[in-house]
């Protein structure tokens, strides 16, 4: 029995991700908000977002940024505007995964009432350890591009110890800068100590910022404030990964002359093609695991 799965807008993540889903047997793709790209799709059906058929549908994807404010859209390849509401997800008679990065309450109300699963794929172990890599390739890109010092011996602090803060801290150790993590936890502090790396308190951030360089928060809440940054030396630096709106005071930054960077959706820019293969990876060892969706 095929199955149909409908890819609905997207980034340049969703190029490689179509093609890896195209690739299952028995699964039929179809995508709408891409009819600007140049490429094509082989086996895949172009359709307009308004002539889709819920009855034919059995898998939806979503951006991975998911939907903005009133259930619009990301569509990066199309002009065509796409808004979900909440009747479109009251329309599938039967339960149907929709896949996204992250959700919210706007996207989390249209479906309550629905036979729709969110899926939000950010919040797992796996897609957020996976994504870490390109994120911090990302962040020593940034780097070097906005600094002119070596990441070698440089002072780095590391706001949080998630998923993404240890990678980026083992990445800029790597390369010999000075590395300091921020966290909170008893048990985090212990493992930065086992790396060989320097630990500290988050309330012992503001008075570190003083020895640093560069400065990259990978915590979304408002940690990175005034007190942190009053304390930066002057050429400093502040790379945000947190989530929009990231965790840093920038209008502050921005007064006392500090550069600071939001740098969301990283994998997406520096690594499309790496990070679109996760999504899919994920998405087809999810659907592999559902009854129905055997492969």
């Amino acid at each position: 029995m095929e199955n149909t799965i409908a890819i609905i807008g997207g980034d340049a993540r969703y190029i490689e991700l179509i093609r890896q889903l195209n690739t299952l047997e028995d699964m039929k793709t179809i995508v709408t908000g891409f009819n600007k790209l140049d490429q094509g799709f082989t086996g895949v059906q172009h359709v307009e977002f308004a002539e889709m058929e819920h009855e034919d549908i059995d898998v939806v994807v979503l951006p991975i940024t998911g939907t903005q404010k009133g259930g619009k859209v990301e569509t990066v390849f199309s002009d065509e505007e796409i808004v979900l509401t909440k009747d479109w997800f009251e329309k599938f008679q039967r339960p149907t995964p929709v896949f996204t990065g992250i959700s919210n309450q706007d996207l989390d109300g249209m479906v309550k009432n629905s036979k729709a699963q969110i899926i939000p794929l950010l919040d797992r172990d796996d897609v957020a350890i996976y994504n870490s890599i390109p994120t911090a390739e990302g962040t020593i890109m940034m780097a070097m591009e906005h600094t002119d010092y070596t990441i070698h011996s440089s002072r780095v602090i590391v706001a949080g110890f998630g998923r993404v803060g240890h990678t980026v801290a083992n990445k800029f150790s790597a390369l010999g800068a000075k590395v300091s993590v921020a966290a909170s936890s008893i048990h985090d502090i212990a493992r930065i100590n086992e790396m060989g790396l320097f630990a500290i308190t988050m309330k012992e951030l503001a008075k570190a910022a003083a020895d640093c360089d560069i400065l990259i928060n990978t915590i979304p809440a408002p940690v990175i404030n005034k007190e942190a940054i009053s304390q930066l030396p002057h050429h400093a630096l502040i790379f945000d990964l947190a989530s929009k709106p990231g965790g840093t005071d920038f209008d502050y930054a921005k007064r006392r002359g500090i550069k600071a960077i939001l740098s969301e959706s990283l994998p997406g820019v520096v690594a499309p093609k790496t990070a679109g293969k996760i999504l899919a990876d994920v998405i087809i060892q999810i659907l592999s695991q559902r009854k129905g969706f055997e492969q």
